[in-house]
Protein backbone atom coordinates (compact mmCIF):
# COMPACT_ATOMS: atom_id res chain seq x y z
CA UNK A 1 0.00 0.00 0.00
CA UNK A 2 1.31 2.99 -0.80
CA UNK A 3 2.17 5.82 1.81
CA UNK A 4 -0.70 8.61 2.23
CA UNK A 5 1.20 11.69 1.17
CA UNK A 6 0.65 14.88 3.52
CA UNK A 7 -1.94 17.33 2.26
CA UNK A 8 -1.36 21.19 2.92
CA UNK A 9 -4.01 24.13 1.71
CA UNK A 10 -2.94 27.07 0.69
CA UNK A 11 -4.00 30.49 0.35
CA UNK A 12 -3.18 31.10 -3.06
CA UNK A 13 -3.62 35.09 -3.01
CA UNK A 14 -2.52 35.58 0.73
CA UNK A 15 0.40 38.24 0.97
CA UNK A 16 2.23 40.78 -1.15
CA UNK A 17 3.38 38.75 -3.97
CA UNK A 18 0.59 36.53 -4.82
CA UNK A 19 -0.56 34.16 -6.36
CA UNK A 20 2.29 34.04 -8.19
CA UNK A 21 5.02 33.77 -5.64
CA UNK A 22 2.57 31.42 -3.66
CA UNK A 23 2.33 28.86 -7.15
CA UNK A 24 6.37 29.09 -7.37
CA UNK A 25 6.73 27.73 -4.30
CA UNK A 26 3.92 25.06 -3.93
CA UNK A 27 5.56 23.67 -7.41
CA UNK A 28 8.99 22.98 -5.59
CA UNK A 29 7.28 21.67 -2.72
CA UNK A 30 5.08 18.89 -4.87
CA UNK A 31 8.54 18.01 -6.39
CA UNK A 32 10.89 17.83 -3.68
CA UNK A 33 8.76 17.36 -0.94
CA UNK A 34 5.99 14.79 -2.60
CA UNK A 35 3.05 16.92 -0.52
CA UNK A 36 0.09 17.19 -2.14
CA UNK A 37 -1.10 21.02 -2.68
CA UNK A 38 -5.12 22.22 -1.80
CA UNK A 39 -4.84 25.79 -3.38
CA UNK A 40 -7.60 28.50 -2.37
CA UNK A 41 -8.93 31.00 -4.15
CA UNK A 42 -9.94 32.38 -8.00
CA UNK A 43 -9.61 29.10 -10.42
CA UNK A 44 -9.28 31.30 -13.20
CA UNK A 45 -6.67 33.77 -12.14
CA UNK A 46 -4.70 30.76 -10.75
CA UNK A 47 -4.35 29.02 -14.33
CA UNK A 48 -3.97 32.06 -15.85
CA UNK A 49 -0.97 32.86 -13.76
CA UNK A 50 0.23 29.30 -13.95
CA UNK A 51 0.38 29.35 -17.93
CA UNK A 52 1.67 32.73 -18.03
CA UNK A 53 4.90 31.93 -16.31
CA UNK A 54 5.39 27.96 -17.18
CA UNK A 55 4.43 26.75 -13.43
CA UNK A 56 2.94 23.38 -13.37
CA UNK A 57 -0.52 22.43 -11.44
CA UNK A 58 0.28 18.70 -11.52
CA UNK A 59 0.20 17.52 -7.65
CA UNK A 60 -2.57 20.61 -7.20
CA UNK A 61 -6.21 21.08 -6.87
CA UNK A 62 -8.18 24.35 -6.59
CA UNK A 63 -10.89 25.26 -4.20
CA UNK A 64 -12.76 28.36 -5.81
CA UNK A 65 -13.55 31.68 -4.15
CA UNK A 66 -13.00 34.80 -5.77
CA UNK A 67 -13.14 36.66 -2.67
CA UNK A 68 -9.59 37.84 -1.33
CA UNK A 69 -9.35 39.02 3.18
CA UNK A 70 -7.97 42.85 2.69
CA UNK A 71 -5.03 42.96 5.11
CA UNK A 72 -6.87 46.37 6.13
CA UNK A 73 -9.96 44.88 7.60
CA UNK A 74 -10.75 44.20 10.79
CA UNK A 75 -9.51 40.98 11.72
CA UNK A 76 -12.90 39.55 13.18
CA UNK A 77 -14.39 40.25 9.97
CA UNK A 78 -12.08 36.60 8.70
CA UNK A 79 -15.85 34.81 10.85
CA UNK A 80 -18.57 37.51 9.34
CA UNK A 81 -18.46 39.49 5.73
CA UNK A 82 -14.98 37.23 5.31
CA UNK A 83 -16.48 33.74 5.33
CA UNK A 84 -15.83 33.89 1.69
CA UNK A 85 -12.86 34.67 1.05
CA UNK A 86 -9.22 32.41 0.22
CA UNK A 87 -7.82 32.50 4.17
CA UNK A 88 -11.26 31.75 5.33
CA UNK A 89 -12.36 28.58 2.76
CA UNK A 90 -8.36 27.06 3.63
CA UNK A 91 -9.00 27.55 7.45
CA UNK A 92 -12.90 25.58 7.07
CA UNK A 93 -11.03 22.88 4.84
CA UNK A 94 -8.01 22.19 7.51
CA UNK A 95 -11.41 21.93 10.16
CA UNK A 96 -13.14 19.78 7.72
CA UNK A 97 -9.97 17.15 7.56
CA UNK A 98 -9.87 18.00 3.92
CA UNK A 99 -6.05 19.23 4.59
CA UNK A 100 -3.18 18.07 7.15
CA UNK A 101 -1.70 21.82 7.65
CA UNK A 102 -3.13 25.53 6.86
CA UNK A 103 -0.24 28.23 5.10
CA UNK A 104 -0.87 32.05 4.31
CA UNK A 105 0.57 34.82 3.90
CA UNK A 106 -2.54 37.10 4.52
CA UNK A 107 -3.01 39.34 7.78
CA UNK A 108 -1.85 38.00 11.00
CA UNK A 109 -4.74 38.96 13.22
CA UNK A 110 -6.76 37.68 10.96
CA UNK A 111 -5.39 34.14 10.57
CA UNK A 112 -5.26 34.09 14.32
CA UNK A 113 -8.94 34.56 14.37
CA UNK A 114 -9.95 32.47 11.83
CA UNK A 115 -7.64 29.50 13.27
CA UNK A 116 -8.98 30.29 16.83
CA UNK A 117 -12.97 30.16 15.99
CA UNK A 118 -12.96 27.88 12.98
CA UNK A 119 -10.02 25.46 13.39
CA UNK A 120 -10.51 25.85 16.96
CA UNK A 121 -7.87 25.34 20.02
CA UNK A 122 -6.60 22.63 21.81
CA UNK A 123 -8.57 21.33 24.71
CA UNK A 124 -7.11 23.37 27.55
CA UNK A 125 -5.33 25.81 25.56
CA UNK A 126 -6.71 29.32 26.70
CA UNK A 127 -4.96 31.88 23.64
CA UNK A 128 -3.54 30.78 20.19
CA UNK A 129 0.30 32.28 20.06
CA UNK A 130 2.60 33.21 16.96
CA UNK A 131 5.90 31.40 17.41
CA UNK A 132 8.43 32.53 15.33
CA UNK A 133 12.00 30.67 14.84
CA UNK A 134 14.37 33.15 15.47
CA UNK A 135 18.33 32.64 14.21
CA UNK A 136 21.03 32.52 17.08
CA UNK A 137 24.75 31.89 17.73
CA UNK A 138 23.83 28.02 18.74
CA UNK A 139 21.15 27.55 16.39
CA UNK A 140 17.82 29.06 17.11
CA UNK A 141 15.38 29.33 19.55
CA UNK A 142 11.14 29.87 19.32
CA UNK A 143 9.93 33.20 20.62
CA UNK A 144 6.31 33.09 21.96
CA UNK A 145 4.11 35.24 21.50
CA UNK A 146 4.99 37.11 19.26
CA UNK A 147 2.19 39.89 18.92
CA UNK A 148 -1.20 38.11 19.51
CA UNK A 149 -1.84 38.22 23.22
CA UNK A 150 -0.75 41.66 24.20
CA UNK A 151 -1.58 40.70 28.31
CA UNK A 152 -1.25 38.02 29.20
CA UNK A 153 -1.64 35.70 32.41
CA UNK A 154 1.01 33.49 34.51
CA UNK A 155 -0.64 30.33 33.32
CA UNK A 156 -0.73 31.37 29.44
CA UNK A 157 2.98 31.90 29.25
CA UNK A 158 3.12 28.42 30.75
CA UNK A 159 0.98 26.86 28.30
CA UNK A 160 3.20 29.04 25.95
CA UNK A 161 6.16 27.04 27.32
CA UNK A 162 4.25 23.79 26.66
CA UNK A 163 3.85 24.79 23.07
CA UNK A 164 7.02 25.97 22.28
CA UNK A 165 8.82 22.76 23.73
CA UNK A 166 6.63 20.05 21.56
CA UNK A 167 7.34 22.10 18.59
CA UNK A 168 10.79 22.34 19.13
CA UNK A 169 11.22 19.08 19.98
CA UNK A 170 8.85 17.41 17.64
CA UNK A 171 9.68 20.04 14.39
CA UNK A 172 13.47 21.10 15.02
CA UNK A 173 14.40 18.25 16.82
CA UNK A 174 15.60 19.46 20.19
CA UNK A 175 15.61 16.83 22.70
CA UNK A 176 14.54 18.33 25.69
CA UNK A 177 14.53 21.53 24.64
CA UNK A 178 15.51 24.67 27.54
CA UNK A 179 12.66 27.66 27.89
CA UNK A 180 13.88 30.52 29.41
CA UNK A 181 11.81 33.62 30.31
CA UNK A 182 12.16 36.83 29.11
CA UNK A 183 13.14 38.88 31.96
CA UNK A 184 14.53 42.17 32.92
CA UNK A 185 17.10 40.36 35.12
CA UNK A 186 18.14 36.60 35.70
CA UNK A 187 17.48 36.87 39.72
CA UNK A 188 14.31 35.36 39.94
CA UNK A 189 12.52 38.09 42.30
CA UNK A 190 12.87 40.40 39.11
CA UNK A 191 9.92 41.55 36.95
CA UNK A 192 6.33 41.96 37.16
CA UNK A 193 3.89 40.24 38.92
CA UNK A 194 3.48 38.42 35.80
CA UNK A 195 7.23 37.29 35.37
CA UNK A 196 7.25 36.32 39.21
CA UNK A 197 4.11 33.74 39.46
CA UNK A 198 4.99 32.64 35.96
CA UNK A 199 8.35 31.94 36.85
CA UNK A 200 6.91 29.88 39.79
CA UNK A 201 4.31 28.38 37.70
CA UNK A 202 7.21 27.28 35.48
CA UNK A 203 9.60 25.31 38.26
CA UNK A 204 6.98 23.31 38.68
CA UNK A 205 5.54 22.77 35.09
CA UNK A 206 7.61 19.61 34.57
CA UNK A 207 9.62 21.56 31.62
CA UNK A 208 12.97 22.10 31.23
CA UNK A 209 12.84 25.42 32.53
CA UNK A 210 16.54 27.03 32.90
CA UNK A 211 14.95 30.50 34.60
CA UNK A 212 14.94 33.87 33.35
CA UNK A 213 16.70 35.30 30.08
CA UNK A 214 17.86 38.71 29.62
CA UNK A 215 16.81 40.28 25.86
CA UNK A 216 20.90 40.82 25.29
CA UNK A 217 21.16 36.88 25.13
CA UNK A 218 18.84 36.01 23.32
CA UNK A 219 21.28 35.94 20.12
CA UNK A 220 23.36 33.50 22.11
CA UNK A 221 21.22 30.85 22.13
CA UNK A 222 21.32 30.10 25.37
CA UNK A 223 17.59 28.13 25.73
CA UNK A 224 15.43 27.31 22.68
CA UNK A 225 11.78 28.37 23.56
CA UNK A 226 11.46 32.17 25.20
CA UNK A 227 8.44 32.73 26.74
CA UNK A 228 7.26 36.20 26.99
CA UNK A 229 3.49 38.28 26.89
CA UNK A 230 2.69 39.60 23.05
CA UNK A 231 3.21 42.65 23.49
CA UNK A 232 7.28 42.43 24.54
CA UNK A 233 7.85 40.22 21.91
CA UNK A 234 6.73 41.67 19.27
CA UNK A 235 9.31 44.56 20.21
CA UNK A 236 11.43 41.56 20.64
CA UNK A 237 10.87 40.37 16.97
CA UNK A 238 10.45 43.47 15.30
CA UNK A 239 14.17 44.59 16.58
CA UNK A 240 15.59 41.48 15.55
CA UNK A 241 14.04 42.06 11.97
CA UNK A 242 15.60 45.44 12.22
CA UNK A 243 18.89 44.56 13.51
CA UNK A 244 18.97 41.90 10.77
CA UNK A 245 18.64 44.27 8.11
CA UNK A 246 21.10 46.81 9.89
CA UNK A 247 23.93 44.18 9.93
CA UNK A 248 22.97 43.01 6.50
CA UNK A 249 23.97 46.56 4.77
CA UNK A 250 26.85 46.81 7.24
CA UNK A 251 28.56 43.93 5.94
CA UNK A 252 27.75 45.15 2.65
CA UNK A 253 29.46 48.21 3.66
CA UNK A 254 32.48 46.69 5.52
CA UNK A 255 33.41 44.43 2.84
CA UNK A 256 33.12 47.08 -0.14
CA UNK A 257 35.89 48.86 0.74
CA UNK A 258 37.98 45.38 1.42
CA UNK A 259 38.87 45.28 -2.17
CA UNK A 260 38.18 42.26 -4.11
CA UNK A 261 40.26 39.54 -2.88
CA UNK A 262 39.07 40.42 0.97
CA UNK A 263 35.40 39.88 -0.26
CA UNK A 264 36.49 36.63 -2.13
CA UNK A 265 38.03 35.24 1.17
CA UNK A 266 35.15 36.24 3.12
CA UNK A 267 32.05 35.32 0.87
CA UNK A 268 31.02 31.88 2.20
CA UNK A 269 31.25 33.38 5.55
CA UNK A 270 29.19 36.24 4.62
CA UNK A 271 26.38 34.04 3.03
CA UNK A 272 26.37 31.96 5.88
CA UNK A 273 25.82 34.61 7.94
CA UNK A 274 23.16 36.29 5.59
CA UNK A 275 20.99 32.69 4.89
CA UNK A 276 20.90 32.71 8.69
CA UNK A 277 19.55 35.86 8.86
CA UNK A 278 16.92 35.02 6.16
CA UNK A 279 13.31 34.67 7.11
CA UNK A 280 12.86 32.84 3.62
CA UNK A 281 14.40 29.59 4.97
CA UNK A 282 12.33 29.29 8.18
CA UNK A 283 9.13 29.83 5.80
CA UNK A 284 6.70 31.39 8.73
CA UNK A 285 5.66 31.55 12.49
CA UNK A 286 3.37 28.57 13.39
CA UNK A 287 0.35 29.44 15.21
CA UNK A 288 0.32 26.86 17.96
CA UNK A 289 -2.63 26.13 20.11
CA UNK A 290 -4.98 25.28 17.02
CA UNK A 291 -5.93 21.56 16.56
CA UNK A 292 -4.24 21.34 13.40
CA UNK A 293 -1.05 22.72 12.06
CA UNK A 294 -1.71 26.45 10.96
CA UNK A 295 2.27 28.46 9.70
CA UNK A 296 1.87 32.19 8.94
CA UNK A 297 3.92 33.18 6.47
CA UNK A 298 5.42 36.55 6.25
CA UNK A 299 3.78 38.72 3.91
CA UNK A 300 6.23 39.92 1.54
CA UNK A 301 7.02 35.80 0.86
CA UNK A 302 8.43 34.36 -2.12
CA UNK A 303 8.59 31.14 -3.62
CA UNK A 304 11.49 30.44 -1.53
CA UNK A 305 9.82 31.63 1.46
CA UNK A 306 6.27 29.59 0.44
CA UNK A 307 8.16 26.27 -0.43
CA UNK A 308 9.32 26.23 3.62
CA UNK A 309 6.43 27.74 4.89
CA UNK A 310 5.19 24.26 3.44
CA UNK A 311 7.92 22.21 4.54
CA UNK A 312 7.46 23.48 8.31
CA UNK A 313 3.80 22.82 7.90
CA UNK A 314 4.19 19.24 6.52
CA UNK A 315 6.68 18.63 9.25
CA UNK A 316 4.58 20.20 12.21
CA UNK A 317 1.68 17.38 10.63
CA UNK A 318 4.03 14.59 10.79
CA UNK A 319 5.67 15.46 13.71
CA UNK A 320 2.19 15.71 15.16
CA UNK A 321 2.79 18.83 16.85
CA UNK A 322 -0.82 19.05 17.72
CA UNK A 323 -1.19 15.81 19.24
CA UNK A 324 2.01 15.96 21.11
CA UNK A 325 0.70 19.68 22.92
CA UNK A 326 -2.45 18.28 23.57
CA UNK A 327 -0.75 15.46 25.56
CA UNK A 328 1.67 17.94 27.39
CA UNK A 329 -1.50 20.30 28.46
CA UNK A 330 -3.63 16.56 29.49
CA UNK A 331 -0.75 15.00 31.69
CA UNK A 332 -0.32 18.98 33.28
CA UNK A 333 -4.07 18.82 34.20
CA UNK A 334 -3.85 15.24 35.46
CA UNK A 335 -1.32 16.40 37.90
CA UNK A 336 -2.72 19.43 39.11
CA UNK A 337 -5.58 17.33 39.82
CA UNK A 338 -3.46 15.33 41.69
CA UNK A 339 -1.60 17.69 44.11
Amino acid sequence: MAEKKTIVIVDAFGGDNAPLEVLRGCERAVSELGTEIILTGSRDKIKECAEKNGISLDGMTIEHTDDVFDIHEEPGEIIKSGKGTSMALGLRLLSEGRGDAFVSAGSTGALVMGATFIVKRIKGIRRVAPSPVMPADKGCFLLLDAGANTECRPDMLVQFAVMGSAYMERVMGYKSPEVGLLNIGAEETKGRELELEAYRLLERSGLNFVGNIEARELPAGECQVVVTDGFTGNIVLKLYEGMGSFFGKKLKWIFSGAGKLGAVFSMNRIKAFRKQMDYREVGGSALLGVRSPVIKAHGSSDGRAFFNAIRQAKQCAEGNVCGAIADYVSAMSEDRAGE
